[in-house]
């Protein structure tokens, strides 16, 4: 196995990653190689590079959504391995194309949508958006044999109807409203199957597999309809890594697999059936599950717990992460990232070094 540590790049970390931040990075590129491929609703330029050589061409973007980082993280860790002597042989068969930040105006202000407020990955069709029109040219141009969407998903989904994170997700999107398996979906499920194979050895049964409701009008609905086969990349989280280092880590493996599969060939070694027996992701995970918070809380009836859900909130350069209920009630077959029951004195001290959350809880209202 690969030893990630050797290629992460580690000019870019934790959860805030913005423009500014990657010019170290996109420095290195030869000025042949690099693009700018228009602008920004605010005038920032909007940048991709092209690596390798090969016949094959592979077009990959991060950060349509701004506040999703962890895989624009990968994709450099992923260039420095192919830039190695382990990962070279990659480029003498395919060139990648990689938009490393689709959303910068979003991703200065840490959020979903761009500037105008428009989430791009839902203007596939119309191209409003100065962002989505350099997407949809740079497609066209580069005619690429394989898309890779990059994204981050938030804490709450679990790897199917078990007590496991989905810590990476998958989609093979579909293109029509029938869901029907098309040749170019198929190639995107196989691949799926082979990045899910390497995963299982790393994070067992924390690999989920995205719903395929068709919409026409997100970006990787849209690629699949015109017959590019498109994967959709999802960043989720693993225990007690809220910066997503881990998770880039698992990204990075994803995707030098996925690249391997393609380079030497071996897209039909795997089986669409292998790919439903990935679960469907399901939302039944809080960060904090609190049983019992009556004996903190006079106020709330006995037998109840409490969902809290963390609130990203930028402050200057770093991400806070402030709690925010979720949902009350009896909460059974849900799970938290962190669970305390307050009839259990342990618990109770450990929440007692939680002020936050603790101050949180005595000030819930029924």
């Amino acid at each position: 196995m690969t030893d990630h540590s050797i290629y992460k790049e580690r000019s870019i970390q934790n959860r805030y990653i913005n423009l500014e931040m990657l010019e170290a990075c996109l420095n290195t590129r030869p000025a042949s190689a690099l693009k700018i491929l228009g602008k920004s609703v605010q005038g920032e330029p909007l940048y991709a590079f092209s690596l390798g050589k090969g016949e094959t061409r592979i077009l990959m973007w991060s950060q349509m959504h701004g506040n999703e980082s962890t895989t624009t993280k990968a994709v450099w860790d992923m260039v420095n391995y192919l830039e190695s002597n382990e990962g070279s042989a990659i480029l003498e068969t395919c060139t990648l194309m990689i938009v490393p930040m689709l959303n910068p105006d979003g991703a200065k202000a840490y959020t979903r949508v761009n500037a105008n407020e428009v989430d791009l990955n839902r203007d596939a069709q119309e191209l409003t958006q100065p962002e989505s029109q350099a997407l949809r040219d740079l497609f066209e141009k580069f005619e690429p044999h394989y898309c890779f969407n990059l994204h981050d998903q938030r804490t709450l989904f679990s790897a199917g109807h078990s007590a496991k994170v989905a810590t990476v997700s998958f989609l093979s999107p579909a293109n029509n409203e029938e869901r029907d398996i098309t040749p170019n979906r198929e190639v995107a499920m196989k691949l799926i199957v082979a990045m899910n194979e390497t995963l299982q050895s790393m994070v067992p049964e924390q690999v989920g597999r995205y719903d395929d409701g068709f919409n026409a009008n997100c970006v990787g609905d849209t690629f699949q309809m015109l017959g590019v086969p498109t994967i959709l990349f999802e960043a989720g989280h693993y225990p007690k890594d809220y910066m997503r280092e881990d998770t880039r880590k698992y990204i990075f493996h994803a995707l030098i697999k996925a690249l391997t599969t393609i380079s030497k060939g071996e897209i039909d070694k795997y089986s669409t059936l292998d790919y439903f027996k990935i679960p469907e992701n399901e939302k039944l995970y809080y960060d904090i599950l609190v049983h019992d918070p009556q004996v903190l809380n006079p106020e709330l009836d006995p037998g109840i717990s409490l969902g809290i859900r963390f609130k990203e909130v930028l402050d200057g350069n770093r991400i806070l992460f402030q709690p925010e209920l979720g949902d009350m009630g009896k909460l059974n077959g849900f799970y938290g990232h962190e669970t305390f029951n307050c009839l259990d004195q342990k618990d109770l001290e450990l929440l007692s070094g939680h002020q936050e959350i603790l101050d949180f809880i005595q000030n819930v209202k029924k």
